[in-house]
């Protein structure tokens, strides 16, 4: 059985417990001291219902604790911060594939992740529809955490100063499957970048030099479509024009949707934090900058379901791309990847580690 099939095989199990247990637990009375989410200047409204539930300190440490606790896995060795690295935005830096249980490995790219109440869908096919149950997703799965919940339930119970934090978070000790994914998602809500260069100038605290000012007019003309500001995305799902893995055979959101005209479709990334988080795409083959930058000028795949806009590929010079470059290393937000909130329980006062930005 392939990599990808078994994954496949552990997703269709995924939905059938997301579905089983997520209406299960339906108070949202706020226990604990309430978090303020703060939309920066000129977003958009979140698309996320704060309502159904509310950040407080006591859910989002919580959270941070589970995101960093290795016994969420099969292993002991593999807890959501393993892939998704904050000196890195959150993604997994310099490997095209993450590292999971039994030596495996993942089949796709890992995201980074940031602005996720801004984002409807998740997973690079969106297949999944709620943030809440999208942890449930590389937990179980085969070839990344390889645990199951009622086997991380277990665990956490026989450590008294889970039920302490569940008990502050919720009101009482229990420990189960909905609580653990809301304060997973209050930590995950709160991971907001909004504070890179790009932001400052846009918010008049700062300005452009010119290889900035004017790689951000090149990316108006020519990129803006499908990475729409402030979010740089704008979550659609799109083929670039890659030729096809024939080792994975990852036809991307037809998986999901089951439609031809869905090949080779994945979701459009945000270019925030780009400098941090090579290598880029979904399988991870772009290293560089200068890779995609190649890549949309001379080797787009002119398939059935390319995307309009690159079918004729992207005339693109080496001048466009060293303004670009330097636009799109604006977009590096410091203080997001520097924030202690958000580092490791008991590592907040570590030095981030330095990456080469590509």
């Amino acid at each position: 059985m392939s990599r990808l099939t078994t994954t496949i095989l552990a997703l269709v199990l995924f939905v059938f417990l997301a579905v089983s247990w997520e209406d299960k637990e339906v108070s949202n009375k706020i226990i604990g001291t309430s978090i303020p989410f703060v939309v920066p200047k000129g977003w958009p409204k979140p698309v996320y219902d704060f309502k159904k539930n509310p950040v407080t300190q006591e859910g989002f440490d919580l959270g941070k604790k589970l995101f960093y606790d290795g016994r969420l896995s099969k292993d002991g060795n593999f807890p959501c911060g393993s892939c998704h690295q904050q000196f890195c935005a959150f993604a997994t830096y310099d490997h095209p594939f993450s590292h999971g249980v039994n030596n495996s490995q993942t089949f796709r790219n890992t995201p980074a992740l940031f602005n996720l109440a801004w984002q409807k869908d998740f997973m690079l096919d969106g297949r999944i529809h709620k943030l809440e149950l999208q942890p449930i997703a590389p937990i179980t799965n085969p070839s990344e955490m390889g645990e199951n919940m009622d086997s991380v339930i277990l665990k956490l119970k026989k450590d008294t100063a889970y039920k302490r934090m569940f008990t502050k978070a919720f009101g009482d000790a229990t420990i189960n499957t909905p609580r653990i994914m809301k304060a997973l998602t209050q930590f995950l809500l709160m991971l907001v970048s909004s504070n890179s260069k790009y932001d400052r100038v846009m918010r008049g605290e700062d300005k452009f030099i010119l290889p900035e000012q004017l790689g951000y007019d090149i990316f108006k003309a020519k990129c803006e479509v499908c990475h729409t500001e402030p979010m740089f995305t704008d979550y659609s799902y799109r083929n670039i024009g890659e030729p096809a893995d024939n080792y994975m055979n990852d036809f991307g959101r037809m998986r999901v949707t089951g439609k031809r005209e869905d090949s080779l479709k994945f979701r459009v990334p945000s270019l925030r934090n780009v400098a941090y988080s090579a290598p880029y795409g979904h399988d991870g083959r772009f290293f560089s900058l200068l890779n995609i930058f190649n890549h949309y000028r001379s080797k787009v795949v002119d398939g059935p379901t390319t995307d309009s806009i690159l079918r004729h590929k992207m005339p693109l010079s080496n001048y466009e791309i060293g303004q670009l470059t330097a636009f799109l290393y604006s977009l590096s937000d410091t203080a997001f990847i520097r924030d202690k909130r958000f580092a490791e329980p008991g590592k907040e006062n570590v030095p981030p580690l330095y990456i080469h930005v590509h």
